[in-house]
């Protein structure tokens, strides 16, 4: 997967906005959405591997659900620990993995196509687990297990060598994130409000801003972070517009 941010012909804004749950994500790409699609296309790529999803709607099911819904966490807190995951848990972790993969070449193709690009949540590398990073990180086992850690990594490498133009970060509370996502697990929300503010993409600059304000205060900051990286990207236009004329 190229860096297509090298390219001669700049793509459109690729705006990744990261947080835990509970950080209003959503909401904040819907509304960003609406605010950018006034000054040309828009589109919203989520970029998830969506598994907490799956976990807590089998959690629903009636009798046995959430009963599997523990088993099958247990399961994944292990896989993180000691020699790391076994085959059949390694095996549905990288398949996960694709998942994210196949989402990120779909945002590619519609940036491609001429879409400014808000992506809620991005692949990274400088924090394995549920942010977003490797699910294999921790794999120490050979053979197939290792082969699928390697491949795993190879795929984010290529994903994150795409950096975004500007990667709003949206720092929630650990006390906000459960009154708003009372149905998942405190331990899996700790961890991510704790992982947010160590995550990092590459060069591409990142706005920290405080999710346990009020919405309109979360959106004015988002928008005035925007507006600032669309100037620069004009302006970074106009000079190099200036500079080919000098040169012929």
């Amino acid at each position: 997967m190229q860096d297509l941010n090298s390219a001669q012909s700049p793509l459109p804004p690729l705006i990744a906005v990261v947080g835990c749950d509970g950080s209003g994500k959503s909401t904040v790409t819907e509304e960003l959405k609406k605010w950018l699609s006034t000054q040309g296309p828009t589109q919203i790529c989520h970029l998830g591997k969506q598994s907490g999803n799956i976990g807590r709607r089998i959690a629903r099911l009636p009798l046995l659900g959430k009963r599997l819904d523990k088993s099958i966490h247990s399961k994944a807190q292990k896989a993180q620990v000691g020699d790391g995951p076994k085959w059949p848990e390694a095996t549905v972790i990288w398949l996960f993995s694709m998942r994210r993969v196949r989402r990120f070449a779909r945002m590619m193709r519609l940036r491609r196509q001429g879409f400014t690009i808000i992506a809620d949540r991005f692949p990274q590398l400088s924090t394995p687990g549920p942010m977003d990073g490797l699910g294999l990180a921790n794999a120490k086992r050979g053979g197939a297990v290792a082969l699928l850690a390697r491949k795993e990594r190879q795929s984010y490498e290529a994903m994150v060598a795409n950096r975004p133009d500007l990667v709003l970060r949206l720092n929630v509370s650990l006390e906000v994130a459960l009154a708003r996502k009372p149905d998942h697990r405190p331990s899996s929300l700790a961890r991510k409000v704790n992982d947010v503010p160590k995550l990092s993409f590459g060069a591409a600059p990142i706005v920290d801003i405080n999710a346990d304000q009020p919405l309109e205060d979360v959106l004015a900051q988002a928008k005035a972070a925007i507006a600032d990286m669309l100037a620069a990207r004009e302006n970074s236009a106009a000079d190099n517009v200036s500079n080919m004329e000098i040169a012929g």
